[in-house]
This record gives C-alpha cells, sequence and structure tokens, in this order.
C-alpha cells in the first residue's frame, strides 16, 4: 500500500512542536470540513487531514510512525513491519483493535489496527466509537464555525444620515431546526446603499458545538422624493425663479441635516450644479451635496401676469435656440 506522508498532509516540518500540528489542522479543518467548505474535494481532504492529525497529535502514535524511517519518503509502497499487521484485538503497536472505524486509510490500521482512533468522527457527523471526548470538542468544534446568515434591511435616507435603530427578521437555523427570529440593529450614521453591516455570532449554530456564524445586514436606502445618492455624495436639483438665476440670488436650501444658505450666482443657467463642502453623508470624510439649477416660470393665468411676460420679452432681444443655427 502506499506510504502517507501525515506531516506533508498537514504542511508542516517533522520536527514541528505540538501547538504548531494543533495550529495547522484547525486552519486546514476549517478550509475543508464538507460543512463548510466550498472546495470541490472537501470530503477526501478533511478525511485526510483528520487521519494526520489522530496520529501526530498523539505522541506514541506520532513516534511509532516516525520509526519507519526512510520508508517516510512520498509515494513509496510500505510494508507494515513484522508483528505490526492487526491480529483483532490488539497489535504490537499496544493499541486496542475492534470496533468500527471504517474512515481512515489500510495504511493508519496496518499500523495502529482498527478502533485505534479513539472514538473520531468522520466527515459526514456519524460518530464512529463509543463516545465523543472533550479533545474531539474541543479541536472539531474549533474548526467547525456556524454558517453565516445573510438578511436585509431597508431603512429612510434621513435614519442612514442620523443613524437609528431598527429590527431585523431572519431565519438562522440550529443544530435541530431553523427558526424565525427578530434582533434590533443598530445602523450606523453615514452608513451607504449597499453596505454591510456584521453582527457576530447571531448567524447560523455550528454543528458541532463551534463558534456560531455570522449574520451580515445589507443595508438597502429608500429611494428619496428630493434627494439622490451617489456614494457618500447627495444631489439635489433646485426650483429658481426666473430672475433668482437673472440677477442673481440668496436662498435656503434643503440638506439632511437642515437649511442651509446658498449663492445663486447671476446669469446662471439651468442644470449650472454649485457645491455645497460636507453637507453629503457623514463619515471619516464627508461627503458633499451638489445642488443643480432648474429654472421655473411662474403661471401666466391672470392678464396681468400675460402683460408682464409681453413686456419681458419686448425688453429683450434674445433668441434661446440661436446656438442651434439653421439647422
Amino acid at each position: 500500500m502506499e506510504y502517507q506522508d501525515y506531516y506533508k498532509t498537514l504542511g508542516v516540518n517533522r520536527d514541528a512542536s505540538a501547538d504548531e500540528i494543533k495550529k495547522a489542522y484547525r486552519r486546514l479543518a476549517r478550509r475543508y470540513h464538507p460543512d463548510v467548505s466550498e472546495e470541490p474535494d472537501a470530503e477526501a481532504q478533511f478525511k485526510r487531514i483528520s487521519e494526520a492529525y489522530e496520529v501526530l497529535k498523539d505522541p506514541e502514535k506520532r513516534k511509532l510512525y516516525d520509526q519507519l524511517g526512510e520508508n517516510w519518503q512520498a509515494g513509496q509502497d510500505y510494508s507494515p513491519p513484522p508483528g505490526g499487521q492487526r491480529t483483532g484485538s490488539r497489535t504490537t503497536s499496544g493499541f486496542s483493535g475492534g470496533g468500527d472505524f471504517g474512515d481512515f486509510s489500510d495504511f493508519f490500521e496496518s499500523i495502529f489496527g482498527r478502533g485505534a482512533a479513539g472514538g473520531f468522527n468522520d466527515p459526514f457527523g456519524e460518530f464512529r466509537g463509543q463516545q465523543r471526548g472533550p479533545d474531539w470538542d474541543r479541536h472539531q468544534g474549533a474548526s467547525a464555525q456556524g454558517r453565516d446568515v445573510s438578511a436585509e434591511l431597508e431603512v429612510d435616507l434621513e435614519d442612514a444620515y442620523s443613524g437609528a435603530t431598527r429590527t431585523v427578521s431572519f431565519t438562522a437555523a440550529g443544530q435541530a431546526q431553523s427558526q424565525r427570529r427578530e434582533l434590533k440593529v443598530k445602523i450606523p450614521a453615514g452608513v451607504t446603499d449597499g453596505q454591510r453591516i456584521r453582527l457576530k455570532g447571531q448567524g447560523e449554530a455550528s454543528p458541532f458545538g463551534g463558534e456560531n456564524g455570522d449574520l451580515l445586514i445589507k443595508i438597502l436606502i429608500k429611494p428619496h422624493r428630493h434627494f439622490q445618492l451617489d456614494g457618500k455624495d447627495v444631489h439635489l436639483v433646485l426650483p429658481v425663479a426666473p430672475w433668482e438665476a437673472a440677477l442673481g440670488a440668496t436662498v435656503a436650501v434643503p440638506t439632511l441635516g437642515g437649511k442651509v444658505e446658498l449663492t445663486i450666482p447671476a446669469e446662471s443657467q439651468s442644470q449650472k450644479r454649485l457645491r455645497l463642502k460636507g453637507r453629503g453623508m457623514p463619515g471619516k470624510t464627508p461627503g458633499d451635496q451638489y445642488v443643480s439649477l432648474m429654472i421655473v416660470n411662474p403661471p401666466a393665468k391672470t392678464e396681468d401676469a400675460k402683460a408682464a411676460f409681453e413686456s419681458f420679452r419686448e425688453a429683450f432681444d434674445f433668441d434661446p435656440r440661436a446656438s442651434l443655427g439653421s439647422h
């Protein structure tokens, strides 16, 4: 049978300390555990690293394994030393046999015998052996974190600007069943559309007693009747009278933080854009508010109003379409 290099499987040197072996196993188990991994070969990889860790974490098993000498070279066929072959309930290696452990390799069993895993788990969560001990809980549980849960929360633009506390409803699965949950969420001032808020430990429970997953809340800011968001910047279309645009004026402009005074330069045209620095969404670097002018004519419903517009036309020799030429 083919020799298995347990040190190579865990990615550690042959003189690695017990702590280094433990850290390497936890890192790989978190990556390949079938309940949480998206790797295509997660199941097979998890079996290999579990077997390697079962041997290298135990000083006696590791010592026996290291005695294989030059046969440790990867890819070399291995034949167990005389007397080391499984013989029923006990082997010359001194480890108990028997039991119903079928997930570790023939190579493992040829050295340590069946049942020598001491009640280690299989990667599908079906426990093989008499009892799961604290060692399993400590190492396997730590590597099998619960799944993260995603949820969406719609908020008003004013709440996103000022901050607020809202209730989000979501489904999180435990070890036995999924339950609908409600949780109060603090929305930070200046949150932007599409930003995710992470609530540690509020996701699904771990099936192995490890840490809970997290709750990831995607913030969706509702459309506003006046303001439009662009990242942290805020845009507003501001209606102005023809004389305000022509002569210039100082007018009150709404912002998310309250009204401010804005100076409109003389001879302004529609779509002219003015900036209110720092009046956008708050933050370490706050956004700006951009104000686009839109000239709005008063209604000409009375005779006096019509006469005023007529005199206005006679006062100017003005063609608004002159720039279009003859086409």
